[in-house]
């Protein structure tokens, strides 16, 4: 049995030996060739392209609804989701309580002012008797505290109705401004305790924001922008949504935050888009695309060149008939062509067909050209 194992195992290792000198050459080497590749020569040229930022899409105004009252919801007269108008009634909470408190107050008023008016012709009589000695200083002091007494009372009447006026008002929650209202977090019937209780959310939509940062050395650059306006076929400010998809609608600078912020040497812009159809929403994200016109020449490869490996980046340049790997720093897309701020020189030939042939030191030569006739 130990033969037959010992036998089988030299039958394979024969097998093994014969097929790799099978794949050498007479020197010895792998057989195969060089690879045929075709090539580019690096060089710069002007190129006009958009520089990425993450964005958020934001509400221009947003507002959480909250009651300034406590009481039980008595009325909804919105439909979630949908848009409501400036000044449109939402809410209702115990409106007849509060009405009725109001026209209460009223009534206390109107007795407060009456009793002030008895109080002050009582004071006026008792002044005139005695003056004429007709009345006691005593009895003419009474008068004169009872008025003031009725004065005190009408003012507390009037308060007592600018209290109840507030919270009638304040028992009808209407829409601040123009957007689309949220999900309601309370139901009919629900008791609410004012300043606490959340019922809802209001957002604008059009227009609407995207808030993104920039580094501080990038804030002349903006400040220029701001000034600059936008045409029909060059948008300064444009967006691509999640759907990888940009928007039809360009934008342009709202505002600067107040400060730089310390930690991270950033700045965040607001852009303003318009947002008719209101097909972008508040919380979305984005990557905000600012119009990049440098007037220096850049180093551009086509990008299907271009290898990643682990997160890095490389290109093979060919020198004397040999691929090297080189790494490179990338920079903006430009059409099919890339932007390569490190690791290439103008007058070097990268490949850029048969990159995926290809390992760090291969023997390359030029693809023959094509005939376009053939197929």
């Amino acid at each position: 049995m130990n033969t037959k194992k010992n036998l089988l195992g030299l039958t394979l290792f024969i097998i093994f030996a014969i097929s790799i000198t099978s794949c050498k050459g007479p020197d010895n080497k792998p057989m195969g060739g060089p690879i045929p590749v075709n090539l580019y020569e690096v060089k710069q040229e002007q190129a006009v392209y958009d520089d990425l930022y993450p964005g958020n899409i934001v509400a221009l105004n947003e507002v959480e609804l909250r009651s300034e009252v406590n009481g039980f919801i008595t009325g909804i007269f919105f439909q979630e989701g949908q848009p409501v108008r400036k000044g449109q009634k939402l809410y209702e909470i115990e409106h007849s309580k509060f009405n009725a408190a109001y026209t209460q107050a009223e009534a206390n008023l109107q007795i407060a002012k009456a009793n002030y008016e008895k109080a002050k012709s009582d004071a006026d009589r008792y002044n005139k008797l005695g003056e004429q000695g007709m009345a006691t200083k005593q009895r003419v002091e009474y008068s004169e505290t009872d008025l003031q007494n009725a004065k005190n009372q009408v003012a507390s009447a009037e308060a007592e109705v600018v209290r109840a006026s507030t919270d009638l008002r304040h028992a009808i929650i209407i829409a601040p401004f123009d957007g689309t209202i949220g999900i309601s977090m309370v139901k009919m019937g629900a008791f609410i305790t004012a300043g606490q209780t959340q019922l809802n959310t209001i957002s604008s939509d059009d227009p609407i924001a995207v808030d993104f940062v920039i580094n501080e050395k990038e804030i002349s650059r903006f400040m220029a922008l701001k000034q600059q306006k936008s045409n029909t076929t060059d948008s300064l400010f444009t967006i691509t949504l999640p759907d990888k998809s940009i928007y039809p609608f360009p934008g342009s600078i709202e505002l600067f935050d107040r400060a730089v912020d310390p930690q991270t040497g950033t700045l965040k812009i607001r852009l303003k888009f318009p947002n008719t159809k209101r097909s972008i929403r508040a919380g979305m994200s984005c990557n905000v695309r600012v119009l990049n016109r440098n007037p220096d020449k850049l180093t551009l490869i086509p990008y299907k060149s271009v290898t990643e490996q682990m997160g890095e980046f490389f290109v093979y340049v060919v020198e004397k008939d040999t691929a090297k790997q080189h790494k490179v720093l990338l920079g903006a897309p430009v059409n099919d062509k890339i932007i390569i701020l490190n690791g290439l020189n103008p007058g070097e030939q990268i490949v850029v067909d048969g990159v995926q042939k290809l390992k760090n030191g291969s023997a390359v030569q030029l693809a023959p050209p094509v005939d376009p006739t053939k197929k």
